[in-house]
Parts: structure tokens; sequence; C-alpha cells
């Protein structure tokens, strides 16, 4: 079976990778690089009874799951030929490896480089599991875990089950996240086709964990995931977990989870270590370079990126006055460089992430422009944040604060967004020509000299021909 048949779309990895293969064709990036559906459809569906809404939104994801017989016919090799084959074949500089990160694609498309995830979603269909009890959940899927994994002796399995951000999808399917424990042929393949001797390979490490119940070592259980609620929320329970199950209709206070035994690499963001080694042999043996990015937070580089845009831009005559601030997998490549915009990415809408926009917006000097992107997930989950907290966090321009696409009266139920978005962002008035790609050595520069402490991490392997310095930028307090 093709991997594009089982591999989701509505996945952040399947989506950056779609947005950077056709940044790098010069392309921008409309629906999320899928089929395209008409406006009017989704207004439509914005205008459908909440219940109904529901049901259209689960049946979107449904038809993307596939069913339990055909995991047999997943293939990690097939996986990897599929993910390189998203990108033109020719050298490239460097080529970036691993986490799955919004503000990272944006910093490869100014390096004009390609990168290779680590993580993909494979989604399962199940009939009628409540999502209120994972543990039944992973006591149903675990046979096909196991057989996935036999097939696969390269993944890893994290079967993530979170029952207040995906609580309408894992009602009909279940979350198979997979990473490569080594390295893939299709991606060995590529690098080896892409990269000259003194090339460099750049590993993405999100070191992001969360509590798990292991299966085995290959095998992990994970309830709930980044976002809304804390870990020891999902756990435990609390006042926003009672109000979210009475909300939702349920008689329950709290989940009944499997307890946790172990931390793992967190399912969707979290960087696992075990290919690293294998890797490093590979550029050892092919005389590249092979420098580590290292952060906690999927966020913590978006400050970072925003940054170098900003100096960028200053750089080259431009102004840099305006944000554009994307949100999950909504976001534009190509249009935030055509519009001369400074890119800043929220991993979701939660309290997290506003903050992290807060912050930002604090410690910088104004913006004239702001436009802000919602993604939108249909649940009123714990920690989504009200519209008017946003409206507050658009407020801080000097000029002109605007939602990208955004429905506010439909928000978090703004379907629409997934084509408005692209819409939007074309109408953005300002027009600057395309810079050719910036080298790495001008970012890395930057990173160094910076006097704002960045909860971003730099190592390049000491075995690297042409080592000038081991780098390393310690994180902010």
């Amino acid at each position: 079976m093709n991997p594009g048949k089982y591999i989701a779309d509505f996945d952040s990895a399947t989506a950056m990778l779609r947005a950077l293969s056709l940044f790098l064709k010069d392309r921008d990036f409309p629906m999320l690089g899928t089929q395209p559906i008409t406006i009017p459809a989704y207004v439509l569906v914005n205008r459908l009874p909440r219940w109904l809404q529901e049901k259209v939104y689960i049946f979107g994801g449904w038809i993307e799951a596939i069913r339990p017989k055909q995991m047999e016919q997943i293939n990690a090799q097939q996986m990897s030929s599929w993910a390189a084959d998203h990108y033109p074949r020719r050298e490239y500089p460097m080529v970036a490896i691993g986490s799955s990160n919004g503000a990272a694609i944006h910093l490869f498309a100014a390096l004009g480089i390609p990168w290779l995830p680590q993580t993909f979603l494979i989604p399962i269909r199940h009939e009628a599991l409540d999502p209120d009890d994972p543990g039944k959940a992973m006591e149903h899927f675990l046979p096909l875990g196991e057989t996935l994994l036999r097939r696969n002796p390269e993944l890893q399995l994290h079967h993530m089950h979170d029952a207040n951000q995906d609580r309408l999808m894992i009602q009909t399917m279940g979350y198979f996240r997979v990473k490569f424990r080594s390295l893939p042929a299709g991606y060995k393949e590529f690098l080896v086709n892409s990269l000259k001797p003194g090339s460099a390979i750049l590993l993405m490490e999100c070191d992001l964990k969360w509590p798990v119940t292991a299966v085995n070592r290959r095998y992990f259980f994970q309830h709930g995931a980044l976002g809304g609620l804390e870990p020891g929320e999902y756990e435990h329970g609390g006042p926003q977990v009672e109000h979210l199950l009475r909300s939702q209709g349920s008689t329950r206070t709290h989940w009944d989870w499997p307890p946790t035994d172990t931390e793992a690499p967190e399912a969707e963001w979290g960087f696992e270590s075990a290919w690293r080694e294998e890797i490093e042999l590979l550029a050892r043996q092919r005389g590249w370079r092979v420098i580590r990015m290292l952060f906690n937070q999927p966020e913590d580089l978006s400050p970072v990126v925003a940054d170098f845009y900003r100096w960028w831009y200053a750089q080259r005559g431009l102004p840099a006055s305006r944000l554009l601030v994307s949100s999950f997998i909504l976001m534009e490549p190509w249009w935030t460089l055509r519009t001369g915009s400074v890119p800043f990415w929220m991993v979701f809408n939660t309290q997290r992430s506003a903050d992290a926009l807060s912050s930002y917006l604090q410690s910088r000097s104004a913006f004239n422009d702001i436009y802000l992107s919602l993604f939108s997930h249909g649940v009123e989950s714990a920690g989504v944040v009200p519209i008017s907290k946003w409206r507050y966090l658009l407020d801080q321009a000097t000029k002109r604060g605007e939602f990208l696409g955004v429905d506010p009266e439909s928000y978090p139920r703004d379907f629409a967004i997934f084509v408005r978005h692209h819409l939007a962002a074309k109408r953005i008035e300002a027009r600057y020509g395309m810079p050719g790609p910036i080298s790495w050595n001008v970012f890395e520069d930057f990173l160094v000299s910076s006097e704002k402490k960045y909860r971003v991490r730099l190592f390049e392997s000491t075995f690297s021909p042409g080592l000038s310095r081991v780098l390393r930028q310690e994180s902010a307090a």
C-alpha cells in the first residue's frame, strides 16, 4: 500500500513536509498541500448545527484512517522513500532530520534546505470506543501495535490517546505515532545523493518527554499530549478535566488510565535518540558535518526564527514590522517571504501558545502589523484560549492587528480556516522579491552573537572535518 494512503494528511509532520517541499519547488501551500475543496463547502460546514459539525469533522478524519486488517501492509522503508520523494533531487548544503517544528520550517525555507521527519501519524479505525476510557483503547489496539512492530523493526510506536484535544477524532480512530529508531533506506539514499563531502546534517532534537506506559522497549502508550492540560491532570484529574467531562455529557470526573511507569519522547514532538549514532557513523564515512539543535519545548524555536527573519530583512534593506503568526499546521512559508513578514509559530491555540506569543510581543520592539491564524480542532477543549484573548494580542500592533482567515464567531469550530488561511495570506498587500537561500553560517553567527538568551543549544559532533568550534548556547533561565 502506498504510504500516502495510511500516513495522515492532518498531522504536523505530513503538513510541514508538504509545506517545505512545495516551497523548495517555488510553490505556496493551499489547502495544506492536499486536494482542493471549495470555500462554499467549508462555509456551509461552519453554519451547520454543532452536533452535525462534529459529525462532519469526525468523518473527515475517519476517511483517512486505515482498516485494522491493512496494518500488515505498512512498510517503514517505503514510508521513508515516500517522504524523501517530496523534495527536488539536487545537491543541498545541509539536510535537516528529526523532530517536527513549525518555526523550523521557516528556518529551513530561509536556508533553502529539506527536512526529513522522524515521526509520522498512522490513524487506524475502530468501532465506538469510549474516548474517556484510555485503558480500553490501549487494550484494543495492542495486537495491532505488536503486528506493526514485528513487521517493522526500525520503528518505535507511541499510541497516543488525547481525550482532551483529539476527543472528536479518537471516537472513531486510534493514533499510532511511529518514530524511526534507525536510519531507513529511503532517508540514507536521499542523504547520499543530496550531500557532498563538507555538507552537513542538522539533527532537530526536541527533548520534550511525557509519562507513558511501556508495553515493551519499542511500544509506549501515551495518554494526553502537549497543549491545554499538564501530564498530571490527565493522570489525576482536576477542575479543568472535571469541567471538560461535564461539558461533554460524561458522568466521569477524571480519567482512569493505565499507570505510567517511565518517560519517553513525547509522541508528536519529541526526538528519539536511538538513531543518532547511526547517522553520525554515516556522516563520518561520507565526510559530512553533524550539527545538533537541542530544545525542550517546540515553541522554544519560535522567538529565534522570528528574530532571525527580522534581522535578515533589515540586512536586505526591507521593513521588518509585519508579524505573521501561524498556528499548528496553518503556515505559509512561501507567502511569508513574499510579503516580507516575520514568522512566529504557535503549537496550538492554548494558553501555553498565547503566553509564548505574549512574551515575545512584550520583549521586542512593536510591530506595525500583526496577522494571526488560529487552528480549529472542533472542540472547546481544556486550555483553549477564548477569542477575546487573541483580540487583545492583536491590539499590540501599532497600526493593524487582524485575524488571518479566521471567523471569530465560529472559532474553535471554524472549519473554513483551512481554505481561508491561504487566501488571506495571499491578500496581504506587500510584495518583495524572493531571496536566495541564506547560509547556515549566517544563522549560526546570528545565534552566537545575539544578546538574547534563547532556549536553544547547538552542538557539532567533534569527528566532523573542518571543525571550527563546538557551539553551545545555554538555555535561558
